[in-house]
């Protein structure tokens, strides 16, 4: 299970969250057979999406993060709710490309910057909250911050990490949210530049054994921290048949008459969980009723 610490600091001027997401990047590997790259992309955004639907009030409010940048990844998707649970979709799960000029995986170079980075926030109202902002980096915890700054007006640092083993398995993974509340003065923002320059990477941090809660102190160090509330999370897929039956339905009665008359049986594949759904063709005419 991944856990999600929120803190505030004592002027309730800045709250920052983090997670160690270890274990649900390390499902995403398993479940889209990802290479090294796209494990680190989409395990960033996974990430991301987790910390922005941790912020959610409503027990039944979703957050879909979606980039497109141009690149050989195609379109990457995360999905999570307000608990932090989170699921995710990648195009092309396999990208090889050479490392970038610090030796690290190319995370801009298989995302690309020529594109944007969509978040749609489903709050239970008539219409969802979208926002979208040009990509500015395709390292994901820049242009996440930059949504923030840009689309909520909400001065945003983010952290982002995912370690990958020679074995492609996943070492650690992690990140971190902080954001300026309306009241913020300058010498909070200096304070927390401060700790900014002198903290280590995500990965680092938690390879060296540092939790979640750790990392929530350390990026607030100074400020006095008091821990808001703490929670687990895991990559959690809720699909299920009566879903698939309806994503069926809206083929129309012309194509499922078609599939009917061509297929014995159809099989329907979840891109979140690669789960499979089998329909003869007897539930496939009476879907058409």
């Amino acid at each position: 299970m991944a856990k999600i610490v929120r803190t505030i600091s004592n002027d309730a001027s800045v709250v920052a969250t983090a997670i160690d997401a270890t274990d649900i990047v390390s499902e995403i590997e398993k479940i889209h057979k990802t290479s090294a790259v796209v494990t680190a992309a989409l395990g960033r955004l996974s990430i991301a999406a987790s910390l922005i639907g941790h912020g959610l009030k409503g027990a039944d409010d979703t957050v879909t993060v979606r980039m497109d940048g141009g690149g050989a990844t195609g379109i990457l998707i995360a999905v999570s709710d307000s608990g932090g649970n989170v699921k995710s979709y990648v195009s092309n799960p396999v990208v090889e490309i050479p490392l970038n000029k610090f030796g690290k995986l190319d995370v801009a170079g298989a995302v690309g910057n020529n594109g944007t980075l969509s978040v749609v926030k489903d709050l239970g109202l008539k219409e969802p909250y979208i926002g979208q902002v040009p990509i500015v980096s395709g390292e994901i915890a820049e242009d996440v911050a930059n949504y923030f700054a840009v689309s909520e007006q909400i001065p945003t640092v983010c952290g982002l990490g995912v370690l990958v083993n020679p074995d492609l398995t996943v070492k650690a993974a992690g990140g971190y949210l902080i954001q300026l509340l309306p009241f913020a003065d300058e010498s909070c923002i200096d304070k927390l530049e401060n700790n900014i320059k002198t903290l280590l990477p995500v990965t680092t941090m938690l390879d060296s054994g540092m939790s979640a809660e750790d990392i929530a102190k350390r990026v607030l160090d100074g400020f006095e921290p008091e821990i808001m509330d703490s929670f687990n999370a895991s990559y959690k897929c809720d699909c299920n048949k009566e879903r698939v039956e309806r994503a069926l339905i809206s083929l129309g009665r012309e194509e499922l008459a078609k599939m009917a008359e061509e297929e014995e049986k159809i099989e329907v594949c979840c891109h979140f969980c690669d789960k499979k759904y089998v329909f003869s063709r007897e539930e496939i005419i009476n879907l058409q009723k």
